[in-house]
């Protein structure tokens, strides 16, 4: 299955996550258990810009990190459970291990940043990613991120 453009309320949708940590804007494609694209416009106005750097505005990498995660967790979400967000309303995505992380290329306000996963294994709830994220197709970081989807009510056993 191939899905096309998800707008933002169908992302609200999948993911938990709000303003200020919601850091996925759309996605532009998704093949189920292979690949998704989407993106966040990073703007100005971005909460994180009071501190990081008010003189030399510089998106954090961590939040690059946390947007590829968001985005292989849509990916693992509809993989899963399809467009049944019943389903998905009462799971969880968490991080068990992010690995071989680069950052090539800064961030900054104005760019749109393109998230790029791809399932490098599945087995049972654990997705490994091979994530990559640009800027105006300049590589701009990349990481390998292991995450379990659990409900939301459950203890992660790691």
């Amino acid at each position: 299955m191939s899905v096309v453009d998800f707008d933002i309320n169908k992302i609200m949708n999948i993911l938990p996550h709000r303003y200020p940590m919601l850091l996925v804007d759309r996605v532009l494609e998704l093949n189920v258990n292979s690949d998704i694209t989407a993106y966040k416009n990073v703007t100005i106005n971005e909460q994180v810009f009071t501190g990081h750097f008010p003189k030399d505005p510089i998106y954090p990498g961590v939040m690059t990190i946390e947007g590829m995660a968001q985005a292989g967790g849509i990916l693992a979400f509809v993989s899963t459970w399809g467009l049944d967000f019943d389903s998905i309303k009462d799971k969880v995505v968490y991080f068990m291990t992010i690995d071989n992380v680069k950052f090539r290329k800064p961030v900054r306000p104005g760019d749109r940043l393109v998230y790029k996963m791809q399932v490098m294994k599945q087995r049972g709830n654990v997705w490994q990613l091979d994530g990559k994220a640009y800027v105006d197709e300049a590589l701009a970081s990349e990481a390998v991120l292991k995450a379990m989807l659990i409900d939301s009510n459950e203890t992660p056993k790691v």
